[in-house]
């Protein structure tokens, strides 16, 4: 979520809060379920990060007692950063399944995946905002979107990737083809792309690795 604060100040999707109003002692910044939590913890009660709770939270080990505090539970979430280094082995999806950049009016394809997926697009501020911002590739059969992937966190120098498939379509590798395309496209803009993961999401690592190469945990 290195990135997550640039892709705030680029995008203008998600907010930013502190402590005080002049010299803060302590900051977050927040995008979709994603909160980066930096500064003083002692500056902060834990009614404070009681807005955050459900919230996916990056911060340094100090923060862990005020956290612990604001929270009935805190479950630590190990993370996985593959970063793009070589490039992949072409995917080649079926038959009829058109994989391109998704546009402003591929939104209502992009709301049809349900609830479920909500999570892809949270980072920009709804469906619209995702298919709008020219960062999102899809395969589609027949004008239906099987799986879309998208730059999650947009930073200056890296994009953090996101994908998933319809539940339906899945070992199609139409996620990879997505990411592939992505990747593709990140490199032009002259950025890196990276794939951040739970160590747990079994489906998840072996995606990365395939557009990428492991980095740093």
């Amino acid at each position: 979520m290195a990135a997550l604060p640039e892709h705030v100040i680029a995008t203008g999707s998600g907010r930013w809060w502190a402590d005080r109003a002049v010299d803060p002692r302590a900051v977050a910044v927040s995008s979709g379920d994603h909160v980066l939590l930096r500064g003083d913890p002692g500056s902060l009660t834990p009614d404070a990060l009681a807005r955050f709770a459900g919230s996916y939270i990056e911060a340094p080990a100090r923060f862990l007692p005020v956290l612990g505090g604001g929270f009935q539970r805190v479950d630590r979430w190990e993370r996985m950063v593959y970063v793009h280094q070589a490039p992949a082995l072409a995917a080649r999806p079926a038959p009829g399944i058109t994989v391109r950049r998704l546009t402003p009016r591929d939104a209502p394809a992009v709301v049809a995946l349900g609830p479920g997926a909500a999570w892809i697009h949270k980072t920009w501020g709804g469906p619209e905002q995702l298919a709008s911002s020219g960062l999102a590739w899809g395969a589609f059969h027949r004008g239906r979107v099987l799986s879309p992937a998208c730059t999650h966190f947009l930073g200056s120098r890296y994009e953090d990737v996101a994908a998933l498939a319809d539940p339906g379509h899945r070992r199609q590798h139409l996620a990879l083809a997505c990411v592939t395309a992505l990747c593709e496209d990140i490199a032009s803009r002259g950025r890196t792309a990276s794939w951040t993961c739970s160590r747990d999401n079994r489906p998840s690592r072996p995606a990365a690795s395939w557009p990428g190469r492991p980095g740093s945990a």
